[in-house]
């Protein structure tokens, strides 16, 4: 069990001078802490901190540290790794021991400036099916998240010398949807949601490229879903690429998100709900895991 992250800029780490907690904690339980600093040596707010147990990993503990770099973690003896990420910087993993009753003496972490990745090659770039996964994630009225996702769809980059005017199309099988769950899969393909038999094809085509910072990218460009066209702003995060050693062996990899609202595409959950019909809410997050290959030849774009 996993007893809770908490902060103590008053004393720092939060430990004693003789390395004895300054406060109680639950018996068997110990305290990790950590204090990060940036490139130049100062304190680097805004971190993200993971802590996991090395003998089991389903045990851990997230979250932030303070403006002033610090993090601490209340967690049962063991060993743990520490994973401390920062955007624009180089990820750092240290192990720790923590022991009951002790605080372990604070890590000094440092990050340093993450390796600029090279952008993919001009060209046409695939989606390659077997290693891309198109997600979303909904709230179920009333219950828990419904995760699913599309089965079959096809997609290229087209990547101009200059990244900001590049271009991406995808289409998606509006039937292929699949939440695990074989009636309201059924129920979704229905007029009542996607409609399948009138619009069988859910597509994304982007308008712009724009560069935020580091490795981030929005792609801005229109989705059309259930005959209705709206614009959308995937965020989006290049992952880099890979050279195989062939040329067909050449990939780059990114992750795009975006928030849909279904009554933008006219997918009025509040009738159905007047129905009495089970929906999911009325957003939906969408998340395109991508692997695209380097594609030597330019690629028709499919019939309407």
């Amino acid at each position: 069990m996993v007893f809770g992250v908490f902060r103590n800029r008053s004393s720092r780490s939060g430990l004693g001078t003789d390395g004895r907690l300054a406060s109680p904690l639950p018996a068997g339980a110990g305290r990790i802490g950590c204090e990060v600093i940036d490139p130049v040596g100062q304190p680097m707010g805004g971190a993200e901190v993971k802590v996991t147990s090395v003998s089991n990993p389903r045990m851990s503990v997230r979250g932030e540290v303070d403006p002033y770099g610090l993090f601490t973690a209340a967690l049962p003896a063991g060993e743990y790794s520490v994973m401390v990420t920062a955007e624009g910087l180089s990820p750092v993993q240290q192990t720790v021991q923590v022991t009951a009753g002790r605080g372990t003496p604070p890590l000094r972490v440092a990050l340093e400036p993450a390796r600029q990745l090279e952008l993919p090659r001009p060209g046409t770039w695939l989606f390659d099916p077997p290693h891309t996964a198109i997600r979303f994630i909904a709230k179920h009225v009333g219950m828990a998240h419904v995760h699913g996702r599309f089965t079959r769809f096809e997609g290229d980059i087209q990547i101009a010398e200059n990244m900001a005017e590049s271009h991406v199309f995808v289409r998606i099988d509006a039937s292929s949807i699949a939440t695990g769950n074989k009636t309201r899969d059924s129920h979704l393909r229905s007029a009542d949601f996607l409609d399948v038999e009138n619009y069988p094809y859910i597509e994304f085509e982007s308008t712009r490229f724009v560069h935020r910072h580091g490795s981030k990218w929005t792609l801005q460009g229109t989705l059309t879903m259930h005959g209705m066209s709206r614009s959308v702003a995937l965020e989006t995060t290049y992952l880099g690429s890979v050279n195989g050693g062939y040329e067909r062996e050449l990939r780059c990899a990114a992750l795009a998100k975006a928030e849909l609202h279904r009554e933008d595409f006219t997918l009025n959950w509040r009738s159905m709900l007047a129905r009495g019909i089970a929906v999911v809410g009325p957003t939906v997050q969408l998340e395109l895991d991508i692997q695209a290959m380097y594609h030597t030849h330019d690629i028709p774009r499919p019939p309407e």
